[in-house]
């Protein structure tokens, strides 16, 4: 039974356990479709200061989160919070314009289900995105790394509660999260584009705080490269429901302690700003050259 709460009464702690994903799926595939057929081959989060993306998709069709059954407002500064479908370099995508964070008070079921509805609209990759702060000494600000494999220090998983094993199984595989040939394409796009990428371990925490110089150390030690508040989760809800994953971090900081100054968010939006644009070409390289990506996107 849906007993998903109306509009405008969203219960952001509530628990989502998998088996109730597929009736919230269901109404939120059904609120898209009722403003376009178009059958995105990959979904993109963007993540703080790189909403910039948006605004080369022709012809968008723009859903705001309040507007999706069951999804609050997004409250995350440079987070504009928007469901966008629409073409990138001409093939067809669903897009994140923000996303769902844990330190809101969302609980994790809901932190997923934009991933999760990628792939009901019919997409079989997505592209994670996120502003994150530098652990390797090496990475300074600016620096963009793709995502070789994650840490999920949360303590919180998508997965808890009776599975839903229509949409994945009870146990999912998380060897190859980020999918080796897909971070090889991200190179090759970035290439193409003369844009310098690393490559490296993302360590997800709770938030909102930044991490302290202790945790920071840390961190190294584990072998995380960057860290930030985001992304872990998804990427476990996309491998589960059988979508290929990859990611970019874009460095906006060091980590605490490197510098000795404060950490602020309007340096993160900074950063964004400044290398949001390298990102963005990167990004829209690697859809244009898609394995079938002149195809149609819109369903019959």
């Amino acid at each position: 039974m849906n007993d998903m709460p109306p509009f405008g009464r969203v219960d952001r702690s509530r628990p989502i356990p998998p088996s109730d994903q597929p009736a919230r799926l269901e109404a939120l595939l059904e609120a898209v479709r009722g403003r376009t057929a178009l059958v995105p081959r990959a979904g993109i989060v963007l993540g703080s200061g790189l909403g910039s993306l948006a605004d080369d998709l022709e012809n968008p069709v723009a859903i705001p989160f309040g507007d999706m059954p069951g999804w609050p407002a997004a409250t995350a500064p440079g987070h504009v919070g928007r469901l966008l479908l629409g073409r990138l370099a001409g093939v067809p995508v669903a897009m994140l314009q923000g996303r769902l964070h844990m330190y809101e008070g969302n609980d994790p079921g809901l932190v997923v289900q934009p991933v999760l509805l990628f792939r009901q609209l019919g997409a079989r990759l997505v592209v994670l995105t996120n502003a994150a702060g530098g652990v390797n000494p090496a990475f300074g600000p600016g620096t963009l790394m793709v995502i070789s494999d994650h840490l999920n220090l949360t303590g919180r998983t998508p997965l808890l509660g009776p599975n839903a094993d229509e949409l994945g199984p009870r146990f999912a595989d998380m060897t190859d999260v980020w999918a080796p040939r897909l971070r090889e394409r991200l190179h090759a796009a970035a290439a193409a584009e003369g844009v310098a990428l690393e490559e490296g371990i993302y360590a997800g925490l709770l938030g909102p705080t930044y991490e302290t110089p202790a945790e920071v150390r840390m961190l190294r030690t584990l072998g995380a490269d960057a860290v930030g508040m985001s992304t872990v989760l998804e990427a476990i809800a996309a491998r589960w429901i059988g979508l290929e994953v990859c990611g970019v971090s874009l460095v906006t900081n060091a980590g605490a302690g490197y510098t000795g100054q404060p950490l602020t968010h309007e340096e993160v939006l900074e950063a964004g700003a400044q290398a949001g644009p390298r990102l963005a070409r990167v990004i829209r390289r690697f859809v244009a050259e898609l394995p079938g990506a002149g195809e149609a996107g819109i369903s019959a």
